[in-house]
């Protein structure tokens, strides 16, 4: 069975999280892994970690800002969404967004975010494209919105 956990720093889960990231096979897994490290968390913002049989098997963020500059005013935003490779094609993607949405509803927030650059995933979730916005590392990736 696949569990769901919203974490702070000194969540059971936050190190084992912090090394399955670290360790995934995404480029991007590294850098969240430091920033759990860095205690680059807003006291609101949270690490969402699939567990199956007490180990991580993916994760996401839930947090004000992602890699848009600052003057585009979207907020707030899932991230890095992971699954890792024995655990995909169980919906654990899914149950990690769905569940990120429901804390950003329980924080009174009616739209929720994520910038990609994958074409037709985050659709399949319920996700309108807002455009193509440049980011903060100079790339273009999509935005997208859900409505709460």
């Amino acid at each position: 069975m696949t569990e769901i956990y919203a974490m702070s720093e000194g969540h059971p889960y936050w190190a084992a999280t912090r090394s399955f990231a670290a360790a995934c096979s995404w480029s991007a897994g590294p850098v969240l892994a430091q920033k759990m490290a860095d205690h680059a968390f807003q006291e609101w913002e949270r690490v969402f970690c699939a567990v199956e049989n007490g180990k991580a098997a993916g994760f996401c963020t839930f947090v004000e800002r992602d890699e848009l500059p600052p003057e585009q005013d979207f907020t707030p935003f899932i991230g890095f969404v992971f699954v890792g490779e024995p655990y995909r094609g169980k919906r654990i993607s899914q149950r990690l967004i769905d569940r990120a949405s429901s804390y950003a509803r329980e924080l009174g927030y009616s739209n929720i975010y994520i910038m990609s650059g994958e074409i037709g995933l985050y659709e399949k979730y319920g996700f309108e494209k807002l455009g193509d916005y440049e980011t903060v590392y100079g790339t273009v990736d999509q935005l997208f919105v859900k409505a709460l």
